[in-house]
C-alpha cells in the first residue's frame, strides 16, 4: 500500500466534489454573476407570464435556472464563512484538503504566499488544491498546517455497533 494518507475514495466524483471560491477575484466575479443571475431569473419569469404560461409551467422553466443560481448563492456563502473563520467539522478526516483550502483563504493568504512559505512553487500549491489535496501524505499535511499558522486537534471516539450495521 502506497505511504499516502488518503481522504477518501471520492476524488473523481464530481457529486462528491464541492466547488470552492479560493479568492478574493473569484469571489467578486461570483458575486457579480450572482445578481445578473438574479435579475435574469426575474426578467425571465416575467417574460413568461406575459406569454401566458401558468405557474406550473414557468416552474418547469425555472427550476434549473434556480438550481445553478442556488449553488452559485451557496458557493458566494460559503466563501463569506471562510472569511469570516467558519469552518465545518471533519469527519474521519473526510473534507481535509477543502479544510486546508478554507484555512488559507479565511487567513486572505495567496496561493503564491503558501508556496513561498512552504518552499514550493505557487504552481504546485494550486494544482493540490485543485484537486483538494487528493493523496496528500501526513508529513505534508503538517508541514501545509504549519505554513498556515494552525493546529488540527481531534477527538477520537469509539462506538458500538449498531442492529442496523450487523444487517
Amino acid at each position: 500500500m502506497s505511504p499516502e494518507w488518503q481522504t477518501d475514495g471520492h476524488r473523481e466524483d464530481p457529486a462528491w466534489r464541492s466547488a470552492i471560491i479560493r479568492n478574493e477575484a473569484e469571489y467578486q466575479e461570483a458575486s457579480a454573476r450572482l445578481a445578473e443571475e438574479r435579475k435574469r431569473l426575474a426578467d425571465h419569469r416575467a417574460r413568461l407570464k406575459e406569454a401566458g404560461l401558468g405557474d406550473e409551467e414557468i416552474k418547469r422553466v425555472i427550476d434549473p435556472m434556480e438550481s445553478f443560481h442556488l449553488q452559485l448563492q451557496e458557493e458566494v456563502e460559503s466563501y463569506e464563512c471562510l472569511k469570516r473563520g467558519e469552518f465545518e467539522e471533519l469527519e474521519n478526516f473526510r473534507g481535509f484538503g477543502h479544510l486546508l483550502i478554507s484555512l488559507r483563504i479565511a487567513q486572505g493568504m495567496s496561493q503564491r504566499e503558501l508556496a513561498r512559505r512552504l518552499n514550493v512553487h505557487e504552481s504546485q500549491v494550486s494544482r493540490d488544491e485543485r484537486n483538494e489535496y487528493f493523496g496528500i501524505t501526513l508529513e505534508r499535511a503538517v508541514r501545509v498546517l504549519e505554513a498556515l499558522h494552525a493546529r488540527l486537534h481531534t477527538k477520537v471516539e469509539i462506538g458500538r455497533p449498531t442492529a442496523m450495521e450487523f444487517a
